[in-house]
C-alpha cells in the first residue's frame, strides 16, 4: 500500500503541482513539496502564518517535557496577531499517492518529488483551530516568537519553525 502525502494551500484549484525552488532550501533543486501524515497539523495555518512547533522524541529530556508543559502529541506556537486570521483561515488539503516522494526530513515529515504531480483528491478545510485540537495539538500564543525560538534551539525537543521571516522583532 503506498504511503499518502499531503499539501496545503489557499488555492482551491491546483490541477498540476510543478517542482519550484523553496525559499527555506534556495540551494535545492526544483521539487514539489509535500508533508506526511504525522506532521499535517504544522500546516493548518494561513501560508505566511509564521510558527514554532515542537515534540517529545527519544532525545527529549524530561526536565524539557516538564520545563515546556509538553503533556500532548505536539505544541504549536504563534504570534498573537495572528489568531484572528487563523480562525477564518480556509485552506485546501491536497493529497498524493506516494510513488514518486522520497523523504527530504524526517523529523520535519517533509517529501519531495523531483517530476509535477497531480494531486488524488482535494478537500476543503475550515475550522482549523479544532481541527489542531482533534490531531492532540495544543495551541499556545504570544506576542513574539523569537524568544520561543532561542529556548527551543537550546532544548532537546524535536521541533519546525515555519515562516520565521515573517515573525515580529
Amino acid at each position: 500500500m503506498n504511503k499518502r502525502y499531503y499539501h496545503y494551500s489557499e488555492e482551491p484549484d491546483i490541477q498540476d503541482f510543478k517542482p519550484r525552488i523553496s525559499p527555506s532550501f534556495p540551494d535545492e533543486p526544483p521539487m514539489v513539496w509535500a508533508i506526511d501524515a504525522d506532521h499535517r497539523p504544522l500546516y493548518y495555518f494561513p501560508r505566511d502564518c509564521p510558527r514554532i512547533a515542537f515534540w517529545e522524541n527519544e532525545k527529549t529530556t524530561p526536565q524539557d517535557i516538564d520545563r515546556f508543559k509538553l503533556n500532548t502529541k505536539m505544541v504549536i506556537i504563534i504570534e498573537e496577531g495572528w489568531l484572528g486570521k487563523l480562525e477564518d483561515a480556509v485552506l485546501y488539503e491536497y493529497t498524493f499517492s506516494g510513488e514518486t516522494f522520497r523523504c527530504f526530513d524526517e523529523n520535519a515529515g517533509y517529501f519531495t518529488s523531483m517530476s509535477s504531480v497531480k494531486p488524488d483528491s482535494v478537500r476543503r478545510l475550515d475550522g482549523l483551530i479544532h481541527r489542531l485540537l482533534m490531531e492532540g495539538v495544543e495551541l499556545r500564543w504570544v506576542p513574539s516568537l523569537w524568544k520561543v525560538k532561542e529556548d527551543v534551539l537550546a532544548s532537546s525537543l524535536a521541533f519546525s519553525m515555519i515562516r520565521l521571516r515573517n515573525a515580529k522583532y
